[in-house]
C-alpha cells in the first residue's frame, strides 16, 4: 500500500513546535562551537565501504536535508540534535588525543603515546573503524596502534577492532586489551540470547529501513544510525576490575573508574592525569540517556547511575580541563565540565527517585510517566533533553525494575494477546466501520496517541484491513513527525512504513562469527537451548556426553528442556559425541549435516547415531524479520 502524497505535519504538530521553539535558547550556538572545536578533515565523500563495494557508512547522507531550513516535519529540538551529532571528521580534544566523530554511531578516540596510539572504542564496523584510523594517519602519521580499550560492553564500542589492530598481535602479546570486568560475558549473552529479537527491534530504533529526509530518518540522537559493515570481537587480555586501577599504555599513565551496572552492566570511566582529560564512556553524553532501550536490553540503575558520576566529579574534576564520551563532543572548561556532569547526574537520580516516590503513592508506571516533569533547571540545559532516552519511557523502567511488568491491577493481569484483544475492541466497539470512524474522528482532533492505538486493535483483528492500516500509519507518522526523541521518531515512521507494506529490513547481525567464537561451551549451549521448541520435543528424552576439542560436556533434552554441564553427565548417555568446536558451529548454522561430519572425520558419534539429528530436528531458529506492527 503506497503512500501517494508527500507527507505534512498537521496544524497541531506544527503549534506544538512554535511553542517549543519560543520556549528554549535556539540562538545559543555554544554547543556547534564545541562540535566544530579542532576540526582537521574528514573522508572523500564520507563513504566507506565493505570489500565486496557495498557502502557501510554514508556520512554525507544526511547533508541535503540538514544544510537547509528546518521542515514542519521534524521538531526543532531533535534537528537542531542531528545538526550537531551529523558533523564528521578527525577532530583535537587536545594535545595528543583526538576523535573520529560521525563515521558511525559512536566516536573512536585515538591517545597518542611513546611509539604509536591506544585507541579507544573501535566503532561498530571494522569497516569504519579502519576508516577512521586512515584519516587519523593522513593527518597526524602512520603510528602504529599499540593497546586497545574498550569502554563497555555494546556493540558501537568494539565491534570495529578488527579494524584498527589483528588478532595476531594481540594474541603474541604485541598489542594489549583492556575492558572492565565482565565485558566479555554481557557483550556476548546481550549479543546472541536475545539477538535476533534485538537486531529487529533495532532497525526499527535506528531507522534502517526509513529514506534520510524530512519526513524520514534525520538521526536517532545518540548518532546519526549504525554503519552496516563487519562486526568483530577480539577478547580483552587485561580486566579493569577497581576503581583507582592504574594502567600505563605506550607512555600514558590512565587511572580507571568502575562503573558497572550504569549505561552497560560492564562499563567504565578514565582519566588522563597528564593531559587534564576525562573519558566519560557513554555515562554522560549530551542527551537523556536509556534507562531501557527500546531495542530491549536488561533495566539499567539510575541510582548508581547517578552515584558514579558524582563519583567522578569527586575523583576527577578537580584535574580536568577537558571530558569527552563516546559519543557527542567534548565540553571544555572546570566549571562546565563539573555543570555537566552534576545535570546528567541530577537527572538520572531524579527519575529514580522520584518514581519510586510515586510508585509507593499507588501509581504506575505509565501515570508516573505522564505526571513527571523534569525540574526548570534541568530542562533548560540541551544535554538533558531526551532524544535517545525519554522522561516517558525511562519512568516505566524504574518501575519495572522495582515493579516488574504487573501494575496491580487484576484486570490487567491476565489480559488478552493482541489479535485476541483486537477482535474483542471491534466488536465491543460495533465492528470495522465504527472503529475507523472513532479512529478518524481522534486524528482529525489530533489525538494521534488514542487513533493509533485505537486503529492498531483493528489492524490486530484484521491485517487486511487497508483503511485501518493507512489510519494508523498517518497516526503514528504525525507522531512521528512531533517527536524530539530520534529513537521514537525513527519507530513511528518504520511503524507507518511497514504498516502501508513497505519492508521494514533487519541490515546487520550483531551475533557475528567473531561474536560466536567467544561463547563459551555453557554459552553455546544456552544459545541451543532457547531454539528447543518445546512442545515438539515434550516427549523426547535424548542424553548425550560430549568431547568438544578435547573438553568434557553432557547434555539433557527431556521435558522440553535442554540442561548441560561440565563433565560426564549423571546416568547413562545414550550416545557419547566426539566433535570439533568448529564443527558444531557450522551443525547448528545449518551449513553441514552430521552425515557430512563424519564423512569428513570431524565427527565420531558411539552409541545412538541419531542423537544429534533428534535433538536437531526440535530446534526453532529465530526470525530475524517477524512482524512488529500487525499480527
Amino acid at each position: 500500500m503506497a503512500h501517494d502524497t508527500a507527507p505534512t505535519a498537521r496544524p497541531e504538530i506544527v503549534a506544538a513546535a512554535s511553542a517549543l521553539e519560543s520556549r528554549f535558547p535556539f540562538a545559543d550556538d555554544a554547543a556547534f562551537a564545541d562540535a566544530r572545536r579542532g576540526y582537521l578533515g574528514t573522508i572523500p565523500d564520507g563513504l566507506v565501504h565493505a570489500e565486496d563495494g557495498r557502502v557501510v557508512w554514508n556520512a554525507e547522507t544526511w547533508t541535503p536535508t540538514l544544510s537547509g531550513p528546518r521542515p514542519d516535519t521534524v521538531n526543532p529540538s531533535l534537528w537542531r540534535q542531528a545538526q550537531l551529532v551529523a558533523m564528521h571528521g578527525l577532530f583535537e580534544v587536545t594535545e595528543g588525543i583526538y576523535q573520529v566523530r560521525g563515521l558511525d554511531l559512536s566516536n573512536m578516540t585515538l591517545v597518542e603515546g611513546d611509539r604509536g596510539i591506544v585507541v579507544v572504542d573501535p566503532l561498530i564496523s571494522s569497516e569504519t573503524a579502519a576508516a577512521g584510523l586512515a584519516l587519523y594517519r593522513e593527518h597526524r602519521g602512520d603510528r602504529p596502534v599499540t593497546a586497545v580499550i574498550y569502554t563497555h560492553s555494546h556493540v558501537d564500542h568494539f565491534g570495529g577492532v578488527r579494524g584498527v589492530v589483528s588478532g595476531d598481535d594481540v594474541a603474541a602479546g604485541r598489542v594489549p586489551v583492556l575492558a572492565p570486568r565482565g565485558f566479555l560475558e554481557h557483550a556476548v549473552a546481550e549479543n546472541v540470547y536475545a539477538g535476533a529479537a534485538m537486531s529487529r527491534r533495532a532497525a526499527y530504533m535506528y531507522g534502517a529501513a526509513l529514506p534520510v529526509g524530512p519526513a524520514g530518518q534525520v538521526g536517532a540522537g545518540l548518532g546519526m544510525t549504525t554503519s552496516t559493515g563487519t562486526v568483530t570481537l577480539i577478547p580483552p587480555t587485561h580486566d579493569i576490575d577497581h576503581t583507582g586501577q592504574e594502567e600505563i599504555l605506550d607512555g600514558v599513565r590512565i587511572v580507571f573508574q568502575v562503573t558497572p551496572g550504569t549505561e552497560a552492566p560492564a562499563e567504565m570511566n578514565f582519566h588522563f592525569p597528564d593531559r587534564r582529560a576525562l573519558c566519560m564512556a557513554e555515562n554522560a553524553t549530551h542527551t537523556l540517556h536509556n534507562l531501557l532501550t527500546l531495542r530491549g536490553a536488561l533495566v539499567r540503575d539510575p541510582r548508581a547511575w547517578a552515584h558514579y558520576l558524582t563519583e567522578a566529579i569527586e575523583l576527577f574534576a578537580d584535574d580536568t580541563d577537558v571530558e569527552f564520551a563516546s559519543h557527542h563532543w567534548p565540553t571544555w572548561g572546570g566549571e562546565r565540565i563539573v555543570r555537566l556532569l552534576s545535570e546528567q547526574r541530577d537527572l538520572y537520580a531524579y527519575q529514580h527517585d522520584q518514581t519510586l516516590r510515586l510508585l509507593n503513592k499507588g501509581f504506575v508506571g505509565a501515570e508516573i510517566a505522564e505526571m513527571l516533569e523534569v525540574p526548570p533547571a534541568l530542562e533548560a540545559a540541551w544535554n538533558t533533553h531526551g532524544y535517545y532516552g525519554s522522561i516517558s519511557h525511562n519512568v516505566k523502567a524504574v518501575y519495572q525494575r522495582y515493579m516488574g511488568w504487573f501494575d496491580g491491577n487484576p484486570a490487567h493481569l491476565w489480559q488478552h494477546p493482541p489479535e485476541a484483544a483486537g477482535r474483542r475492541y471491534v466488536e465491543a466497539l460495533g465492528g470495522p466501520e465504527a472503529v475507523l470512524a472513532a479512529g478518524r474522528r481522534a486524528h482529525d482532533a489530533g489525538d494521534h496517541r488514542w487513533a493509533a492505538e485505537l486503529v492498531s486493535h483493528l489492524v490486530f483483528a484484521d491485517p487486511a484491513n487497508t483503511d485501518a492500516r493507512e489510519l494508523e500509519a498517518a497516526a503514528l507518522e504525525q507522531l512521528g513527525f512531533g517527536a524530539e526523541n530520534g529513537t521514537w521518531r525513527n519507530f513511528y515512521l518504520t511503524g507507518a512504513a511497514e504498516l502501508r507494506g513497505s519492508t521494514a529490513g533487519t541490515p546487520a547481525s550483531t551475533a557475528s562469527p567473531d561474536m560466536i567464537a567467544q561463547l563459551t561451551l555453557g554459552q553455546l549451549f544456552d544459545s541451543i537451548a532457547i531454539q528447543v521448541d518445546g512442545p515438539k520435543a515434550w516427549h523426547l528424552t535424548v542424553a548425550a556426553d560430549w568431547t568438544i576439542d578435547g573438553t568434557a560436556y553432557w547434555t539433557r533434552l527431556a521435558n522440553g528442556v535442554l540442561t548441560h554441564g561440565e563433565g560426564t553427565g549423571r546416568g547413562g548417555a545414550d550416545a557419547r559425541v566426539t566433535v570439533g568446536r568448529a564443527g558444531l558451529l557450522a551443525l547448528l548454522a545449518g551449513a553441514t549435516t552430521p552425515e557430512d561430519l563424519t564423512a569428513a572425520g570431524e565427527l565420531s558419534i558411539d552409541g545412538d547415531g541419531e542423537v544429534l539429528t533428534t535433538v536437531l530436528s526440535v530446534l526453532d531458529p529465530p526470525d530475524p524479520g517477524f512482524a512488529i506492527v500487525t499480527p
